[in-house]
């Protein structure tokens, strides 16, 4: 039987449109899920993906711009499955935190996690008094640690001083088995640098944390405290479950999360949250914990964050009206390892894509068929070799090394071009005719080989190789990719 694959993204937070941040971690998710479906089977894969729509800053920004804030998030939910559809992303289901059976579930998860009882015995639920500095931008209380000259290391803003009686989750009861857990690869971490950084963070101490606010109203209501609001971040993390049915439908359950290959793709950003409360959460409800997280790192702009006040935020769709999808979704992934950080340049999108795209794949192709059909009469026969390519590719794909899979291909692309240089099949037409169809058929299989591989990352590109490859007869295809001025 064929191992079954969860995939997530974060499901993410409404307060802005979709960005290229979010594309990228998607995009990612849905290659693996194509990798998958193609290899183990259309129903060996489950991808979720969602918004987060809840909390006080979802709150401020409807009321900033004089909306409803179910209007608002109504909104934002919508461009995010526009811009999904628009990349052609294979999700499985698009959750969302304002759904009603989602909200249902989390108060079901709130009552089970009330009732539960620590390692140690205790109540894993209690209420305490909270005084202290609270980021708004960050949904957080803060420590000592997460300030700088008394303003929020992330949003460089002075956190709201609150007191309020909050209800705790006994997290500090839980670490020692999350610890075990990461240590011991049950849950893995990608990168190894990921994993180290997140067991730094036990030995700086890691408080309980809450799971309620008084001060929220934009919320899932606490089943026993109507006064109090679930903490944003316990309602999202639970969508990954409540998704799936959690918990009406054990079965379900047990097919896509406890019996299931488990991968949670998410930016560094929010690391900390996956990798220790989310799974001392998930034992709390007696469930095993994720078997992989997968940590990209974060990219700037032309060297700088992403911003609205410097103007360089780069929608996806925009990406697309210029470039196509899955040329956007190729630019994406090529240019750096997935679990680093790296700068992309805005004006580098033309250099590589006529580079790559329109001069590489796309001349390839119209080189091939032009020959094919111009000195065999649109027919060839094949040498069938591509099977390593697809073999090295798949590993890579299976490690979310993408960036290394697309060089892989690339090279095959430009050791076809280089052949096609060096063997001159054009001169061949003329002097030596017997030695021009092995040849032909060699650079047809590499293309044959070529749209394999590239099938998860770019689907259409690839049919349309295919198709130009299997035409009856086989003429010039010369519309792969057109070349894009400035």
């Amino acid at each position: 039987m064929a191992t079954k694959h969860f995939i997530t993204t974060p499901i993410y937070y409404v307060n802005g449109e979709p960005h290229i941040g979010h594309a990228y971690t998607t995009v990612a998710a849905d290659v693996l899920a194509r990798f998958w479906r193609e290899r183990d089977g259309a129903k060996s894969v489950f991808f979720l993906t969602g918004t987060d729509e809840h909390g006080t800053k979802v709150a401020i920004k409807a009321k900033e711009l004089g909306k409803d804030t179910k209007q608002f998030t109504d909104e934002i939910a919508g461009q995010f499955k526009a811009a999904w559809q628009t990349l052609e992303i294979s999700n499985d289901f698009f959750i969302r935190t304002t759904d009603v059976a989602h909200m249902s579930a989390v108060q079901e998860i709130l009552k089970r996690l009330k009732a539960a009882k620590t390692p140690q015995g205790r109540d894993a639920i209690y209420e305490s008094m909270y005084t202290g500095p609270y980021c708004v931008g960050c949904e957080k209380f803060l420590t000592v640690k997460d300030l700088i000259d008394g303003k929020c290391a992330i949003h460089k803003t002075i956190p709201d001083q609150l007191e309020e009686k909050n209800w705790f989750f006994r997290l500090s009861d839980y670490l020692p088995q999350v610890r075990t857990a990461i240590e011991k690869g049950e849950m893995r971490i990608h990168p190894e640098e990921r994993k180290n950084e997140t067991l730094g963070l036990f030995g700086q101490g890691i408080d309980d944390f809450s799971i309620s606010r008084s001060t929220v109203t934009w919320g899932v209501a606490i089943p026993w405290d109507p006064s109090q609001r679930a903490y944003v971040w316990l309602d999202a993390l639970s969508n990954y479950i409540t998704a799936l049915g959690y918990p009406d439908d054990s079965k379900r359950v047990k097919e896509w999360w406890t019996g299931a290959d488990v991968h949670q793709l998410m930016a560094a950003d929010i690391l900390k949250f996956h990798a220790v409360y989310w799974p001392a959460l998930l034992l709390a409800l007696g469930l095993p914990v994720p078997k992989h997280l997968h940590v990209h790192g974060y990219f700037t702009i032309d060297g700088e964050k992403m911003s609205k006040t410097t103007g360089n935020v780069i929608k996806p769709i925009e990406l697309v009206s210029k470039f196509g999808v899955d040329a956007t979704r190729y630019l994406l992934l090529s240019q750096f390892s997935f679990g680093y950080e790296s700068d992309v340049r805005a004006e580098d999108f033309v250099t590589k894509y006529n580079a790559d795209l329109a001069n590489g794949l796309g001349n390839l192709l119209a080189r091939v068929t032009n020959m094919i059909e111009k000195s065999l009469g649109g027919k060839v026969t094949r040498k069938i070799h591509g099977a390593p390519t697809l073999k090295i590719v798949g590993a890579a794909i299976e490690k979310l090394n993408f960036r290394e899979a697309l060089l892989g291909i690339w090279k095959l692309i430009d050791l076809s071009n280089e052949y096609i240089d060096a063997e001159k099949p054009w001169a061949l037409a003329k002097s030596d005719p017997r030695k021009l169809a092995p040849i032909l058929g060699e650079l047809a299989d590499d293309l044959h080989a070529i749209a394999g591989a590239l099938r998860p990352f770019m689907p259409r590109t690839a049919e349309k190789i295919e198709k130009a490859l299997t035409a009856r007869p086989i003429v010039k295809y010369s519309g792969l990719f057109a070349r894009i001025e400035g």
